[in-house]
């Protein structure tokens, strides 16, 4: 089979280990290309992980003939832009997340690449790690019986300082199209998709309480799956501590566990608690790369496409639309 060629848009911190390396490790891939805005830094890049091209212009890497393939490691603000020429030029891509600012940016890049026939993959990357696989395993084996409700919270302390003179990319609403919440509960509400199904109903509220920065530093949830399952959520980002648990609570047990740490489940029935341990890949993206790789290869579905990742964008979309319109 023929082994898939890759090029990397945005050789950033986040593909220094997490996910460039996967690239080159994963059976039947490979990495040929990367690129920056800033050459130096590309090259720089390109040398350390042995890579044979660099560049510092997206469109001359999309149009390299050996890439067959492309990962689009930029912040969301650029993603729908460079899903799209990827799908222009007929080769797969595999975007961050989240996808990108919006709801209705998805159903751009969907849209693109289904008229051009191009796979879309988006970096919900929990999809395919062992420890989320082993939960939904034990979701779908019956040890805590039918699932009745969900609850997910997510607190840290705030990460700048009052008065700051800049801020992290990461809280501005035109590069994120959110703070935080969008960044990192994105990824518990994809995983929730994922063990339980798509949520048919969302209501909540976003609010900034402590007023360092313009946009949301807290939001909360409340949620119908279309299982009947329901859920509650709470994020903020000014608390006094680091707090990261979700429990899903069945007729028979819960099974409690963390959406960054990876590493520990809980199962608690009538007859005690189990705790499963796991060991979380060095590479966090390579599992899910190996399943995309396959599948470019004639191998079966990998499990985040675009489709999927638009739900969960429409359900932060709906989260912070009071917030965002003025009416927290």
């Amino acid at each position: 089979m023929k082994t898939i060629k890759w090029g990397i848009i945005g050789c950033g911190n986040v593909t220094e280990v997490k996910s460039g390396p996967g690239f080159q490790k994963a059976e039947g891939s490979s990495l040929v290309a990367v690129m920056r805005r800033n050459g130096e830094l590309a090259a720089d890049y390109a040398a350390r992980h042995g890579v044979p091209k660099w560049y510092d212009d997206a469109d001359q890497l999309i149009a390299d003939p050996e890439v067959d393939a492309v990962y689009v490691a930029t912040p969301p603000s650029s993603h729908k832009e460079f899903a799209i020429k990827c799908a222009e030029a007929g080769k797969p891509v595999y975007v961050e997340k989240p996808m990108a600012l919006s709801g209705e940016e998805c159903e751009e890049m969907i849209a693109a690449c289904k008229e051009r026939g191009v796979p879309l993959f988006i970096a919900y990357y929990r999809r395919a790690l062992p420890y989320f696989l082993r939960i939904r395993e034990l979701i779908e084996s019956g040890a805590v019986g039918e699932v009745r409700f969900l609850s997910m919270t997510q607190y840290q302390p705030a990460r700048v300082e009052a008065g700051a003179a800049e801020l992290p990319w990461r809280l501005d609403p035109a590069v994120v199209g959110g703070g935080l919440f969008v960044d990192l509960a994105s990824h518990t509400l994809d995983i929730m998709d994922f063990l339980l199904g798509p949520i048919r109903s969302v209501q909540g509220a976003a609010g900034n309480q402590a007023g360092l920065y313009a946009v949301e530093d807290i939001v909360t949830g409340s949620f119908v799956f279309e299982s009947g399952a329901q859920a509650t959520g709470t994020w903020c980002f000014s608390a006094y501590d680091y707090c990261d648990r979700n429990e899903i609570v069945g007729s028979k047990g819960k099974i409690v566990f963390s959406t960054f740490g990876n590493d520990r489940i809980e199962v608690v029935t009538a007859a005690g608690t189990e705790v499963i341990e796991m060991e979380k890949p060095l590479h966090i993206q390579q599992p899910l790369i190996q399943l995309i790789v396959d599948e470019l290869r004639g191998g079966a579905p990998s499990p985040s496409k675009g489709e999927s990742a638009m739900r969960t964008s429409r359900v932060m979309d709906e989260l912070l639309r009071g917030y965002k319109a003025g009416r927290p």
